[in-house]
């Protein structure tokens, strides 16, 4: 009867075989996709003009840094107040803010952001809106804070009275 060799392992080579085996190897190649991801963070949008990531704007009397959220998606973080001038333009949160600002920025309010509560109509130009996200991922504008908290530069125009007028609110809706 032909005798076959077993091979034999010990149990040290067979945790070495096993750990080589199950990608230990591939943490550099994680960490250099982590690199490369956060490199290639696109910039945010301030009423459609694009600023890199890291780069602080001033809008309002805040500043505001460019970075991304937790899915990578551009954002805003608002910080400190500032003295400074603007220095980036804010046209008013006058229509619907997606390719024109990424999530965080605010903007004061307009006619565009005017709403009923019953018969009542209340005025966007009363407060500053943020950009949000919905859960579908679309972009809008929520009132943030009363526009009293929004600095005006001299020479900017600040927001304007609504045109419109209660009789446009039935029960919540605008006509």
């Amino acid at each position: 009867m032909p005798r076959h060799p077993r091979a034999s392992l010990t149990l040290p080579a067979l945790a070495a075989l096993t750990a080589a085996g199950l990608g230990f190897t591939a943490a550099p190649a994680e960490a250099e996709s982590r690199r490369s991801a956060a490199q290639t963070t696109p910039g945010c949008l301030w009423a459609g003009t694009s600023h890199p990531a890291g780069a602080t704007v001033i809008a309002g009397g805040r500043g505001y840094t460019c970075g991304a959220d937790g899915r990578g998606t551009p954002m805003w973080s608002a910080g400190a107040a500032s003295d400074r001038p603007d220095t980036v333009a804010n046209p008013g949160s006058a229509g619907d803010p997606a390719a024109h600002f990424s999530l965080g920025a605010r903007q004061p309010g307009t006619a565009y952001n005017d709403y009923c509560v019953g018969n009542q109509l209340v005025e966007g130009a009363d407060d500053v809106y943020q950009v949000v996200r919905d859960n579908d991922g679309r972009l809008f504008w929520k009132a943030a804070e009363p526009v009293s908290a929004w600095r005006f530069d001299r020479g900017s125009v600040a927001p304007q009275p609504t045109w419109r007028g209660t009789g446009l609110c039935y029960e919540g809706n605008m006509a």
